[in-house]
């Protein structure tokens, strides 16, 4: 029975190695990759609208708009504004396209017909167009883009075709 006993107990440490042996030759459990941690959740703030200030313009084309805007402009520079009907023969004629934004902010101006024998008037009228906004908002039309002749005399005065008092 001793016999008996060792050979068993033979078997359960031949077992036993046999066991160990196995796990020691197994490969090693799969490394797993180093994947980037996911972009943290960022949550978009709301998006900003923009701030209406000014009076809004009841408008619905840019010819109607032309009409507030030269308006606006004349309310801010009454004492450059040319009184009574303009001579025939006048300093300088031009043609300028304005594009206002729906918060009556100037994005663009570009002439369709430049005085380019008179810079300086060039020049004088770009800076009152963008010094007079922010113009009444444009509020059925989102933005405008609308045009107006610039009648100017050589006193440095001026007249838009849109409020002219005529031209003899």
């Amino acid at each position: 029975m001793q016999r008996f006993i060792a050979t068993r107990r033979n078997a359960q440490l031949a077992a036993l190695a046999a066991a160990a042996l196995l796990a020691a030759c197994g490969s090693p459990p799969p490394a797993q990759e180093a994947r980037p941690a996911p972009p943290p959740v960022v949550a978009k703030p709301a998006p900003v609208q923009p701030q209406l200030t000014g009076p809004a313009s009841d408008a619905n084309t840019a010819r109607a708009y032309r009409k507030d805007a030269a308006h606006h402009i004349y309310a801010l520079n009454k004492d450059k504004i040319y009184k009574g009907r303009m001579p025939p023969l006048l300093y300088a004629v031009g043609v300028l396209q304005v594009d206002v934004d729906q918060r009556g902010q100037v994005q663009n101006v570009s002439w369709m017909r430049a005085p380019r024998h008179a810079p300086e008037v060039m020049a004088q009228i770009e800076k009152m167009v963008r010094d007079a906004a922010p113009y009444p908002r444009p509020a059925h039309m989102g933005h405008v883009t609308y045009t107006d002749t610039w009648l100017w005399h050589k006193s440095g005065r001026f007249q838009l075709d849109t409020l002219t008092e005529g031209q003899d």
